[in-house]
Order: C-alpha cells, then structure tokens, then sequence
C-alpha cells in the first residue's frame, strides 16, 4: 500500500448513507419512499419489489463477498479462519474493468504525455483494457512480450522494471492466448519487484493450474481479478471482484464510486454463488465442447496449429486468410 498516491492514501472517502444506517425509518438519503417506478419484467406479475429498488444498495456487498470466500476457499480445502481469503481481501465491481481503472488510479501518477508519472507493465499479446485504462489515466505503458509459446520472459521482465514501474499485468489464462501462467511464475515476480503484480483470472475456472488467490495471504503485492462473465456465464449483470491484500482493498473501497454495484447484480450473482451446481455443470460441458472443437479444426486442411487451451475458447493459426476468416466467424 505504501506505492500508493500519496492523495489516495491521506482520502478521506466519502461517508454514503448507507455507511450509517441500513434499517429503520430511512429518511437519510432521501429516496423515494413511494416505492419504484418499475421492476424487471419478471417481477412485474405478481408484482414483486422484495429487493426494495427505492432502497440504495449496501456499499460494500458484504453478502455477496462472503459467499465469493466460501466458493473460492472450498476449491482450495481452506476457510476463512483456516488460511482462507476473507470479505476484506475482496473488492466487489462492475465488471474487473473496474478494479483494473481504479488500481492505475489509486497507484499510478499521471504524466506520460508530459515526460513523467508513472507506469503500468504488459506482456502483449494481452487484454486491451489495461492500455485503454493506462492510457485514459495518462499512465506510461511498459511491454514485455510473451514468448512465441506464450510464456513469460520473466528475466527480461524483471530487468525493465523501473521505479515508475507501480502494476505488472499477467493474464493467466491469457486473453488471447488461453495459456496459464504457473503460479511459480507469479511468485517469482512478487517476491523480486517493489510493484503491485495483478493475476487477471477472468479464464480461471476452465484452467487446471490453480488461482493465484492462495497467493494473497502469501504476498502483500499480489492482487487478482476475477469476474462472472465466463464460466458463471454472467455477462450481462457485469460483476467482477478484487481478491488482494486488505489494506490494498481498503484503498479500493475508499476510491470507488458510493454505490457501484446495483441489487439486481448483487442478488443474481449471490444465487449464482449459493448454489454452484449449474456453474459446474456448465464448465464440463463447455470443456468437453473445448476438446471436440480442437479435434475439428485439427482435421481442417487449412489449420496449421492449434493451441492449448486453459479457456473457454481455442486460438488457432491458419495457412492463409485470418482476416477473413476472423471476420466471418466472430
């Protein structure tokens, strides 16, 4: 926490109305008694506003960060008290996009089109939204390219770190690569740099290498997003986390807009959560589909290679015509 802006680290966040009260009368925040103006369409008949929209949602989501440790500490045989991830290690926002702007905010000084500020590092190729963010945030940008395997050139990587360097991205499964990145990796690269090294996991549930979220309580510099757009299948509700160190999650907390995450996000991810029976079933399948797909393409004449894949989705390379081939099946 100490690499954060000193402006972040001496915020005095903003106190919401739920941050004082959520039962009894209410008449703190001035909302609409009178109830909504609307439901969604499946609670209109019967009508049913048990969610009670006129209501601001909890800040902090803490049910739904319960439910996020009990999940992911079950996967790994560990509970909260027991070595586990804990509702203060995580962060709850719209999408990972979120957490991955606000940690360039909270620890990254603009500057870049001026000469100075800080810097983010890459391993192209990679997801876009960390040179969108970087770039928006006026943040300098810092690429190690991944191997022709798609590996992490770890020396090269430790070598151009700088004392602008404050974020190392890893994606793991990589997006587009669908590889994992070992854990071993990941540790080599925290205990050796003075930065925070953030373990995009968006791809995670189709990946036999495990979650760098046992990583948390280990390093104090490791961070790791997660989202439900994948394997949960969750798109649309637009639900991500931060798993990280607890002081970090604070800072998150405290930048972050009052009421970023809406009920009816939180109440349909909790149930995706509660129970994980369609999760699973959905990720043997999609695998089984992942593993019948790579058998077809191999028998395509024009395919050269197809890689493997630790996502729910398969990159491969052609003799000829990618552009149009991409453009016609995306």
């Amino acid at each position: 926490v100490k690499l954060a802006r000193p402006n972040v680290l001496s915020l005095q966040p903003y106190r919401c109305a739920r941050d004082d009260y959520s039962s009894g009368i209410l008449l703190d925040a001035n909302e609409n008694a009178l109830g909504p103006a609307s439901l969604p369409t499946n609670s209109l008949d019967p009508y049913d506003n048990g969610m009670e929209l006129e209501r601001y949602p909890c800040p902090y989501q803490l049910t739904l960060k319960r439910l996020l440790c009990d999940h992911r500490n079950a996967q790994v045989g560990q509970t909260a008290d027991n070595g586990g991830i804990q509702p203060k290690n995580v962060f709850v926002g719209v999408g990972s996009d979120e957490a991955i702007d606000l940690l360039i905010r909270i620890f990254c000084t603009p500057g870049n089109t001026t000469g100075g500020g800080d810097a983010i590092m890459t391993t192209p190729p990679t997801y876009g939204m960390y040179k969108v963010c970087a770039n928006v945030n006026d943040v300098a940008i810092q690429t190690v390219p991944l191997t022709p395997d798609f590996d992490l050139q770890i020396p090269e990587m430790l070598q151009a770190v700088t004392p602008q360097t404050k974020l190392i991205f890893i994606c793991s499964p990589g997006n587009p690569t669908a590889k994992s990145i070992p854990l071993s990796d990941v540790r080599l690269i925290a205990s050796s740099v003075n930065a925070i090294v953030i373990v995009d996991e968006a791809y995670v549930d189709f990946s036999s290498v495990p979650s760098a979220t046992s990583l948390v309580n280990e390093f104090d510099n490791v961070v790791v997003l997660q989202t439900l757009s994948k394997a949960f299948g969750m798109a649309g509700i637009r639900c991500g986390f931060a798993i990280g160190p607890a002081d970090v999650i604070q800072l998150m907390n405290n930048v972050k807009a009052p009421y970023n995450v809406n009920k009816l996000t939180s109440d349909a991810a909790a149930n995706a959560l509660k129970d994980t029976s369609t999760l699973e079933n959905n990720i043997r399948v999609l695998l089984e589909e992942r593993a019948l797909m790579e058998k077809q393409l191999l028998s395509l004449d024009f395919v050269e290679k197809v890689y493997p894949s630790d996502a729910n989705f398969l990159l491969f390379r052609v003799k000829q015509k990618a552009n149009e081939l991409y453009k016609t099946i995306a």
